[in-house]
Parts: structure tokens; C-alpha cells; sequence
């Protein structure tokens, strides 16, 4: 009976583990496109993610801004690591809280900062439940350039 017991417990883990989002198919299906396979960007075009999202996401307040980005997309100049983009980043309001959560938990993990910085489906539901406009992201970018929380 102890071996049924813990049998049900191990397939109950295991299948717990495959249905959770995998933040890299996520990414490789949304996002490395433009931010490369490795989320090293392309200079002038399309920002590195490696290395700067775990430091955006080291607040509470840059947490907050990247899922407004991912969920209303971004447009207009910005600089980050040094280059300017003048570019457009879509939304991606139609991926499930459960994905965009994996993702910008995926990203955050490439950088250097130990533990990385995770976000949850809650976290991005309640993002979600109010619709930012571009200058209000934007707003909330300039917020963090001025406290140096943008690499």
C-alpha cells in the first residue's frame, strides 16, 4: 500500500512538472525572432534581453514594467545598454498569464543575478486586468532610467 502511495505521488509531480509553461518554447516562439535565440538583441534594432531583464526585474517597479511591455507592447525611442531604438515592440496580450509569466521568467534567468527573478500567472493577472498606454509605460521606463534600475 506504501508503494501505490508513493507511486501516486511521483506521476503526480511528474505530471505537474510537464504541464507547467516552458518559458524557452515561450521564447523561441515569440520572441527570438527579433531578440535572437540567445537574447543578445541586434544593436540599433532590437535590445539585448540577456543580462539586463533580471536587473530590471530586481524591483517591484521594473517588474511591473516589463509585463506592461509584454502585455501592451512598447513603441517609440528608448536606449538600453548604451544604443537607441526607435523601434516597436508588439504586445503580447494574446499569450495566457501562465506564458507571458514563463517567459520574462526564462529571460530573467539568462542574466547574472542569483536567484533569478521569477514572475507568476497571478502576478501578470492582475497587470492584465488594467490596460496601460504607450506614454504610460513609457512614464514608467523614465521612472526607472532615473533610478539606474535600466542597464
Amino acid at each position: 500500500m506504501t508503494r501505490f502511495f508513493i507511486l501516486v505521488a511521483m506521476a503526480t509531480g511528474i505530471s505537474s512538472a510537464f504541464a507547467a509553461t516552458d518559458g524557452r518554447s515561450v521564447y523561441d516562439g515569440n520572441c527570438s525572432a527579433c531578440h535572437q535565440n540567445d537574447a543578445s538583441g541586434s544593436p540599433g534594432q532590437y535590445p539585448q534581453l540577456k543580462g539586463r531583464v533580471d536587473k530590471i526585474a530586481g524591483s517591484a517597479d521594473g517588474r511591473t514594467y516589463l509585463a506592461h511591455v509584454l502585455l501592451n507592447g512598447l513603441h517609440g525611442s528608448i536606449e538600453a545598454a548604451g544604443n537607441n531604438y526607435a523601434g516597436l515592440m508588439p504586445s503580447f496580450n494574446s499569450l495566457s498569464d501562465d506564458q507571458i509569466a514563463a517567459v520574462l521568467t526564462y529571460v530573467s534567468a539568462l542574466g547574472d543575478t542569483k536567484p533569478a527573478p521569477d514572475f507568476t500567472a497571478d502576478d501578470i493577472r492582475e497587470l492584465r486586468a488594467t490596460h496601460k498606454k504607450n506614454k504610460d509605460i513609457l512614464a514608467e521606463r523614465h521612472a526607472l532610467e532615473s533610478a539606474h534600475a535600466i542597464p
